[in-house]
């Protein structure tokens, strides 16, 4: 074996599903989790490892997204990417190396585009996002290596499970014990959203991902406006977006009012389906839940829109306060509360 890590036998099949080896270990109810950093889907191209690494990482080469709903352009993020044959020539020490540097320190890892597990897409240089390819990587031999370590530290792992999926992808994750990710705005066909008891128990549950708008700026119709601003929607679609929102809004009402015991033709307030939301939430069978900071603030702005680059400010607003006391205003507080109790009365109920 090299002596970055063990051998990894061959997996029988090519999906992972008669893969034996450890699986990820659970997350255990009440106990603390720690710091869980997020492993990015690939470094800099000019980076530092990719400069060490130069025959494991695809420098020329720009990982990114096909178009979608989200995005008709497709997207470029500018950042590099492992090379399949590279890694299975030097025994999958780049890879390896990464695990271990982000779990050396944490109880979990949020692992971002977990579908760059199966696939990626990849653009050449300077090439439009339209024109790139799906690239496959050796899952089997990742996914197994990646339980390893996890169960080596003992630490969970969150994968971003979103986007465009190849089919069974989700299946095969969780029956190695990676959890998922289901997204609130997204739990839902033609506005019809999923009850909290309809939640997956093999994946984390969140309002919103910092790649999407904050619940507040959905409600308002807030990212329609900056979408039309940066020109992935015409203005002409204004007002045929601004139906599909309405539909979708009443959808989600709805939900958030029978979860919460009332009139489901009751018309919430932005503010009041933020506080709904963390309740609802707290009731799903979801092991882990995720409230962002943005939505716990009852913030407008969505933190990041992929693909775009000089006319959006991608991470660079800033929280409106201290780090200490962000979260000590009164609208924070409630929700945050009301997270904590409905998670508390979900467990009891489960162990009833």
């Amino acid at each position: 074996a090299p002596p970055w890590g063990p051998p990894c036998p061959r997996a029988r099949g090519g999906w992972g599903g008669g893969v034996s080896g450890p699986r990820v270990p659970p997350p255990a109810a009440g106990r603390p989790l720690g710091l869980a950093p997020p492993r990015a889907v690939g470094p800099p191209g000019g980076g530092s490892q990719a400069w060490s690494r130069q025959g494991e990482l695809l420098a020329s080469l720009s990982v990114g997204a096909p178009p979608d709903v989200m995005n008709r352009d497709g997207q470029n993020w500018g950042i590099s990417a492992f090379s399949p044959w590279g890694l299975r020539q030097h025994g999958f020490r780049a890879y390896i190396e990464m695990l271990r540097a982000n779990l050396a320190h944490a109880g979990g890892m949020r692992i971002d585009h977990v579908l760059g597990l199966k696939r990626l897409w990849v653009v050449p240089a300077g090439a439009d996002p339209k024109r790139g390819v799906y690239l496959n990587f050796p899952f089997d031999d990742m996914l197994r290596l990646l339980c390893l370590e996890a169960w080596r530290h003992q630490a969970v792992i969150l994968g971003e499970d979103l986007g465009t999926i190849p089919h069974g992808f989700r299946e095969v994750l969780a029956a190695k014990g990676i959890l998922g990710m289901r997204v609130l705005l997204f739990e839902q066909h033609d506005g019809h959203f999923q009850r909290a008891d309809q939640y997956s128990d093999q994946a984390l549950a969140t309002s919103t991902t910092h790649d999407i708008p904050t619940l507040r700026g959905w409600w308002n119709g807030h990212d329609i406006d900056w979408r039309i601003k940066v020109g992935q929607v015409q203005e002409a679609d204004r007002d045929q977006q601004w139906r599909s929102r309405e539909h979708e809004r009443a959808g989600l009402n709805r939900a958030l009012c029978e979860d919460g015991g009332k009139d489901p033709h009751h018309l919430l307030s932005a503010e009041q389906a933020v506080d709904a939301a963390a309740c609802f939430l707290g009731h799903t069978r979801a092991p882990l839940v995720l409230f962002p900071v943005e939505d716990a603030l009852g913030l407008e702005e969505q933190t990041n829109m992929p693909g775009i680059v000089e006319t959006h400010p991608n991470w660079r607003r800033r929280y409106p306060g201290d780090s200490a006391t962000l979260l000590d205003g009164e609208a924070s507080r409630r929700r945050l509360e009301c997270l904590a109790q409905a998670r508390r009365n979900h467990r009891g109920a489960a162990h009833r």
